[in-house]
């Protein structure tokens, strides 16, 4: 059995190469685009009077998750096809490490600061 000369072996995930430089190119400029539009309109809405006060980190944040969004889609291709599996796994063990490491820089930091010896304190043991 022979296999023709157009026929190859395809790794996963590369079943379609077929697509064409043309749209992969539209597709990085459209999320370039959406990226700087949503910075753009990050900025704005720091330095106008757009949203109320308090709100405006809330707002900067909604941006912030629709940006990662963007890059998540456009830029890292993590999409809901069956071939990202292991992007989507790769994504969430990064995400539970930054999780856990934030968390426990907070629990130290939190423990430290409770069990720190208070100024006055420190100032009577250095006056001795």
């Amino acid at each position: 059995m022979t296999a023709h000369p157009d026929q190859h072996d395809v790794a996963p995930g590369e079943e379609q190469i077929s697509e064409t430089i043309a749209s992969g190119v539209r597709g990085y400029l459209v999320g370039f685009i959406l990226a700087v539009l949503l910075t753009a309109i990050s900025f704005y809405v720091a330095k106008s009077d757009l949203l109320w006060g308090p709100g405006i980190a809330m707002g900067l944040v909604v941006l912030a998750i629709a940006q990662m969004g963007v890059h998540l889609v456009f830029f890292l291709h993590i999409t809901t096809s069956p071939d990202s599996t292991n992007n989507v796994l790769a994504l969430a063990f990064g995400v539970l490490i930054v999780f856990l490491v934030l968390a426990g820089s907070l629990w130290i930091m939190a423990n430290l600061n409770h069990n720190l010896m208070p100024a006055q304190m420190m100032e009577q043991m250095q006056n001795m």
